[in-house]
């Protein structure tokens, strides 16, 4: 994301027009996920990926027209469509690929929002795909809607960009804005990204309109408390999934740069000060990771106490089934309760045989992962179904259903 940004950017600040092409929806087995992009240049380069390889060709010719013309367009590729094959896109999966052509003109908005992309603020950038009679692409037919006759108000192609308290842009009626800009900030706050459905003028229960949000936020966080060979190892691990993370030890003598290089921050102090204090600041939500690496009662009982009693992603605490136990018993006398308790991942990591702090490591990555993604940790060859989990469009019904699930 960060390479399409720069180039982005820079063909942006030169005034040229780009054609950037945007996964905004997938089924089945889709190679990428709702938000990846690829951008070609005006000298024909192309950086990024919607399709890991599969599908590149044909988005790229489309693309090239469409910064030519500057008319967007909604393609499918996938199983449904007649030339799937023949574009390479084998892998059983469907995808949404919205094609639009970004200039100064058509875009004013952009440089401000890629500061504050790369300043870590929170942004929303609301794209209308779809003004159909059909509302846009179905899961068992062609993307809808032309710009034309079905789109009497033009609404095909206008941006809102939405920040935590103002907006900038239009989708074509202030009732329309509104509704979009409130959606918007809850798709934001949980750090989705996804599609909404409304009517021609906002209606909720309306579908002639498909608006695609892409958001950007800051990376969620993975604390690590202990700062032990392992953390070393679990720090690099997190980093390179796109956390961002934070070492944290009342021990200075370990809690050092230098002994964690690739974390983002490096804390001393008490583990259960720290997390604390990090929540009364608005630091902490519930996309954040937190590994207790810490192996002594004294650290690891207080800062679990405050943990387990927060809407984390992940809580996990390593040691021995002894420790575990004991650890539970100390947990239950300072009032935690059992459903509380039950959220903690203890001894954390799935069973993969690991021995060496990397092998720990990626075992304790690969159980984050499972209960982000709702995985079982089984061998894929084990398994019936589909390899990637279903993602299809998020629409407004699907949205106001999460928000009142569990982070996991």
């Amino acid at each position: 994301m960060r390479e399409v940004l720069d180039e982005l950017d820079r063909w942006w600040k030169a005034g040229k027009p780009v054609g950037l092409a945007t996964v905004v929806a997938t089924w089945h087995s889709a190679p990428r996920p709702a938000g990846a992009t690829m951008l070609v240049g005006p000298d024909g380069t192309a950086v990024g990926s919607v399709s890991g390889g599969c599908v590149e060709g044909a988005v790229y010719e489309v693309a090239q027209e469409v910064m030519e013309a500057g008319v967007p367009a909604l393609e499918r590729y996938g199983v449904s469509d007649g030339d799937a094959f023949a574009v390479g896109l084998t892998c059983g999966g469907i995808l949404d690929v919205y094609v639009e052509r970004i200039d100064p003109a058509g875009f004013p908005e952009f440089g401000e929002v890629a500061g504050a992309i790369r300043a870590g603020i929170p942004v929303a950038v609301v794209t209308c795909v779809s003004a159909g009679v059909d509302g846009g692409a179905s899961r068992d037919g062609d993307p809808g809607g032309d710009g034309g006759e079905s789109d009497p108000a033009g609404r095909l192609g206008r941006r809102l960009v939405v920040w935590g308290d103002r907006t900038a842009g239009s989708l074509g009626s202030d009732r329309l804005d509104a509704a979009a800009t409130d959606d918007a900030r809850g798709l934001l706050a949980t750090g989705r990204t996804g599609m909404l459905r409304y009517g021609y003028d906002g209606q909720r229960r309306g579908d002639e309109l498909l608006l695609f949000v892409s958001t950007h936020a800051m990376p969620p966080r993975m604390i690590v408390f202990g700062a032990i060979d392992f953390a070393a190892a679990v720090s690099r691990i997190g980093t390179f999934l796109g956390y961002r993370v934070t070492v944290c030890d009342a021990r200075p003598v370990f809690a050092t740069r230098r002994r964690f290089p690739e974390a983002h921050e490096v804390v001393v102090g008490w583990p259960h000060n720290y997390l604390r204090a990090e929540v009364e600041a608005g630091r902490v939500d519930e996309r954040t990771v937190v590994c207790v690496l810490t192996h002594d009662p004294k650290f690891d009982v207080p800062v679990l106490e405050v943990a387990l009693r927060l809407p984390l992603a992940y809580i996990g605490a390593m040691g021995s089934r002894r420790t575990h136990n004991d650890r539970l018993a100390r947990l239950r006398a300072v009032g935690l309760t059992e459903d509380e308790l039950a959220r903690l991942a203890s001894p954390l990591g799935l069973d993969l045989g690991a021995r060496t702090p990397e092998e720990t490591a990626v075992s304790i990555a690969a159980e984050i992962i499972a209960g982000r993604w709702g995985g079982s940790g089984s061998r894929l060859t084990t398994l019936d179904g589909p390899i990637h989990q279903t993602m299809g469009d998020c629409t407004n019904e699907d949205r106001s259903a999460d928000q009142g699930k569990d982070a996991n």
